[in-house]
């Protein structure tokens, strides 16, 4: 059965200014790496979606999906970017490229569900797991695992869903959505202290945080992975598979100071495929986070994207 890739040319089109690390260009580099080793032809191309205003409301609430879709829209008319935090910027290409990147993860879901795929990866952008339930921060405006993943629950009748977060940052705004939800298991380890200076004392019994410290290498963290995430998940046993996929824990992206490299991510993309076929049919839906050293981002999406594709 195909993996599928999900992107949509509007997602290269949000650009947040020069010299930005959340930039175009990251979409590209995927894509030239994906060409030059040949992983092209194992992927089944599929143009996103826009996300509709009842999908973004499973993750976040009535009033912030409003204002934001206001906001993006006066953006887009006026067309002069204007900030919402210090590292936070809309331009007029924002609001597509955000429902798209949303509507990117519901499409993946349907389509796993279906049986029209067994596996997907969405390269979109904007990223999605820094933004809360109202709120926008750390390059994110709408949250599209936690979309994905209520989706999959809400209309598709699931009960236990994970999502698996390998962002150098930990994922404050999905656990804002999901904790308290014993419907959803999230694992994560993140840098810590690192932005957002969160994620040390779990926000609910359905969170498994791991802070790690700065310089922390794979052999470190594949071991701590070992201890921390996997009897959880096991007694778990998630129905279908969300990751977070950020690539900037690798230890040439400047925006952390940890130190994987291309096989901790095939590692542990290797893990979370095992765990999806005893417990969950293989079904994976992975999204794009962080990742911002172009090199080793497109190296790093390729190693997860080898395994998921099941071209190892």
């Amino acid at each position: 059965m195909s993996t599928a890739f999900y992107s949509h040319p509007d997602c290269r089109r949000h650009d947040m200014g020069t010299g930005h690390p959340e930039c175009p260009q990251r979409l590209d580099a995927i894509a030239d790496q994906l060409r030059a080793t040949g992983l092209d032809i194992a992927l089944d191309f599929r143009d996103a979606p826009e996300a509709t205003r009842a999908q973004l409301e499973r993750a976040h609430t009535a009033g912030y999906v409003a204002r934001m879709l206001d906001l993006l829209e006066q953006v887009k008319r006026s067309d002069e970017p204007r900030y919402l935090d210090p590292d936070t910027v809309a331009c007029p290409a924002t609001l597509a490229a955000a429902l798209r990147a949303a509507g990117a993860a519901v499409a993946a879901t349907d389509d796993v569900l279906a049986g029209c795929a067994e596996r997907a990866f969405c390269a979109v952008r904007p990223p999605g797991h820094h933004a809360t339930r109202d709120e926008a921060m750390g390059f994110c405006f709408f949250n599209n695992v936690a979309v994905a993943a209520r989706h999959a629950l809400d209309t598709h009748g699931l009960e236990r869903v994970a999502i698996v977060d390998f962002d150098v940052h930990h994922g404050n705004g999905t656990e804002d959505i999901v904790a308290g939800d014993e419907r959803v298991l999230m694992v994560s380890f993140f840098q810590h202290p690192l932005y957002p200076y969160s994620g040390a004392v779990p926000k609910g019994t359905n969170m498994v945080n791991v802070p790690v410290p700065p310089y922390t290498r794979g052999p470190a963290l594949r071991e701590t992975i070992e201890q921390m995430w996997w009897p959880a998940l096991e007694a778990y046993r998630p129905q279908m598979l969300f990751v977070s996929a950020g690539f900037d824990a690798h230890r040439e992206d400047d925006l952390g100071q940890l130190g994987l490299v291309e096989a901790d991510y095939e590692w542990i993309t290797q893990r979370l495929v095992a765990l999806a076929e005893r417990h969950a049919g293989g079904r994976i839906v992975s999204c794009l986070e962080g990742g911002y050293h172009l090199g080793a981002l497109a190296r790093s999406v390729a190693a997860h994207l080898r395994v998921l594709a099941d071209m190892r």
